[in-house]
């Protein structure tokens, strides 16, 4: 049976490495401030955002929440992100995502002054990424690295395959394996004999947003499969991209959902607040 990839457990390690971490600054009188920027009451934002408000609580980190309503024109939040860029006292800013249709997600991100975007977004953060100079990476594909690092699975010279070209997990993921000196294939939904190029991998890592759809027959033996999808199913209950019971009886290792990639996103955004914070404060 496949070693199960404990998330909730690895997220913990880190945010406990952080909360010691922030304890000391905070006994030097000096605090750490993410501002939360949420549009509207979508229960899924809320929820995230929930749990980001809960994670800084538990590090030290001083969490200030701006909601603006449904309705609130693009030029409100821009003129908000705008304030908060130019506050020293904020050191990271996280606009929750999806925006209402009436506002340009694009300029939105742009707005955020690099030094500031924890979430990794910023086409300045992606390109620092892509040609290995500092910056904040996207905390789902940043995750992704510490659930193999601290699972003692060696990345480099494997053969990475991602499945799922998306700005926010599938380019960074690719990326970052090829950082730690994996061999990555990306692949997408006009990729030819997908199982082919999936059974080759030793690291497969799936972000599709389609339920259960990878099964045991795209999976070489002993192979490690990082899931990040999640999504309801029929009855209600979580599932991921991967059909779990199938590929566990084939794989080396697997992340369950929920408790795999999930909870590492939020433990890698307090993680980019706390090195905001270094940033800043380095200059």
């Amino acid at each position: 049976m496949a070693q199960i990839i404990d998330g909730k457990r690895i997220s913990k390690e880190i945010k406990d490495e952080l909360k010691e971490k922030v304890a000391k600054l905070n006994e030097m009188g000096k605090t750490i401030a993410l501002a939360v920027i949420q549009v509207g009451n979508d229960p899924a934002s809320s929820v995230y955002v929930g749990n980001k408000k809960k994670a800084c609580e538990y590090i030290g980190i001083q969490s200030l929440a701006y909601e603006l309503p449904e309705d609130a024109k693009e030029e409100e939040l821009l003129g908000l992100i705008d304030t908060l860029n130019k506050n020293d006292k904020v050191h990271g800013i996280l606009v929750q995502l999806p925006l209402p249709k009436h506002m340009d997600e694009d300029k939105v991100i742009k707005a955020i002054a690099p030094e500031k975007d924890v979430d990794g977004f910023h086409p300045q953060s992606v390109g620092a990424l892509s040609i290995g100079q500092p910056g904040f990476v996207s905390c789902t594909p940043a995750g992704v690295i510490q659930l193999l690092k601290r699972s003692n699975i060696d990345i480099e010279g494997k053969e990475c395959v991602v499945l799922g070209r998306s700005n926010i997990v599938g380019k960074p993921m690719a990326l970052l394996l090829l950082r730690e000196n994996g061999t990555v294939t990306i692949c997408h939904s006009r990729t030819s004999d997908l199982k082919e190029v999936t059974k080759r991998a030793d690291i497969l890592v799936v972000a599709i947003g389609k339920p259960k759809f990878i099964d045991a027959s795209y999976v070489k033996e002993g192979a490690t499969v990082i899931d990040v999808g999640i999504h309801r199913n029929e009855q209600n209950k979580l599932c991921g991209d991967v059909d779990f019971e199938s590929v566990e009886k084939v794989a080396g290792a697997i992340t369950p959902v929920p408790g795999g990639v999930g909870p590492m996103t939020i433990a890698m955004l307090m993680h980019n607040c706390v090195e905001a914070y270094e940033f800043a404060h380095n200059k």
